[in-house]
C-alpha cells in the first residue's frame, strides 16, 4: 500500500498537475494560529504541507524563518506540544515535519517515529542529516510506514544525486540554490539542468525549494518540470506581518488559492 505521500502524488500525476507544498513555522505568531494555519492551508489548496520546528540553530534557514523561529522559541514552544496539537488536527493534505537532527537525538529516533506517527505526519525532512547517516533513521521511519525526504543541493555531482535517490522516499527535495531559504527575485537558471539530471537517477517525484515566492514563480518551475513547488518564507511572513492573527490566516489563504491557480495552469491534462 502506497504512502499517504505517495498516493497523492500519483493521484497528482494522473491530473497532470504540480503539487504545491507550503511551508510555515510552528508556533509563530503562536501556536493556536499555527493549528488554524494548517486548516486554512488544507482548506485553500495545499497538496502537502511541511510544518518546521523552531530550532536555535536552523543553518538553512534564511532571515525569515530564522526570526520566526526565534520568536516561536521565546514564547516557550516545544516540540511535545506541536505533535500533542496535531494529533487533534483531522488534515487531508498530507504532513511534513521539517526538523533539525538535534530534537531527534534527545528523543531517540524510534520514539520520535512513533511520536510523529501518532501525530498523524507523513514524512519528515531533515536538513541537517547527511545521507551517510540517515539509514537509522530512513529504517525507523519505513517502520512507522512513513517517508524520509532527503535533499538533493545545487553543487551535488550526479553520483551523489543518485545516492540520495536511492535513499529517499515519498519524493525528492531538490533545493534550488545554494545558500539559505528565502524569497529571491529570480529563479536560478539552474534549475531545469537539475531537475533533468535528477530526474535520470530515479522515478521519485521532485519537489523544488529554496526561493519561490510568487504564483509566477510557482508556475515556472512547473513548466520546468517539477512534481512539486515548495513555498515557505512567504507564507511565514504574511503571519508574521498580519496585524492580526486573522488577518495572516485570511492573507496565507488567498495566497494558496492564488499558487495553487497559477499551478493548475499547467496542468499536462
Amino acid at each position: 500500500m502506497p504512502s499517504p505521500i505517495t498516493a497523492r502524488f500519483q493521484d497528482l500525476r494522473n491530473r497532470g498537475e504540480t503539487a504545491l507544498i507550503p511551508y510555515i513555522t510552528a508556533g509563530d505568531p503562536d501556536l493556536s494560529t499555527t493549528f488554524a494555519a494548517l486548516q486554512v492551508l488544507d482548506q485553500n489548496g495545499a497538496d502537502l504541507i511541511e510544518l518546521g520546528v523552531p530550532y536555535s540553530d536552523p543553518l538553512a534557514d534564511g532571515p525569515v524563518i530564522q526570526a520566526a523561529a526565534t520568536r516561536a522559541l521565546n514564547r516557550g514552544v516545544t516540540l511535545r506540544a506541536i505533535l500533542q496539537g496535531l494529533s487533534q488536527l483531522a488534515l487531508q493534505a498530507p504532513l511534513i515535519l521539517f526538523t533539525y537532527y538535534n530534537p531527534i537525538h534527545q528523543i531517540g529516533i524510534p520514539k520520535f517515529m512513533q511520536q510523529l506517527r501518532t501525530a498523524g505526519c507523513a514524512g519528515l525532512v531533515v536538513p541537517d542529516l547527511p545521507l551517510e547517516e540517515a539509514e537509522p533513521l530512513r529504517q525507523a521511519a519505513q517502520a512507522e510506514q512513513m517517508d524520509l525526504i532527503l535533499l538533493v543541493a545545487p553543487t551535488s555531482p550526479v553520483e551523489r544525486m543518485h545516492q540520495i535517490a536511492q535513499h529517499s522516499s515519498g519524493f525528492i527535495y531538490l533545493v534550488s540554490t545554494t545558500g539559505v531559504t528565502g524569497q529571491r527575485a529570480t529563479l536560478a537558471e539552474r534549475i531545469p539542468t537539475l531537475l533533468q539530471q535528477l530526474r535520470q537517477q530515479t522515478p521519485l517525484p521532485i519537489g523544488v525549494g529554496f526561493g519561490i515566492s510568487s504564483p509566477e514563480q510557482a508556475r515556472q518551475i512547473a513548466l520546468w518540470g517539477a512534481d512539486a513547488a515548495i513555498v515557505g518564507s512567504a507564507f511565514v511572513q504574511r503571519l508574521a506581518q498580519a496585524a492580526t492573527p486573522a488577518q495572516g490566516l485570511q492573507q496565507i489563504g488567498q495566497f494558496c488559492r492564488e499558487l495553487k491557480a497559477a499551478l493548475q495552469d499547467t496542468a499536462k491534462v
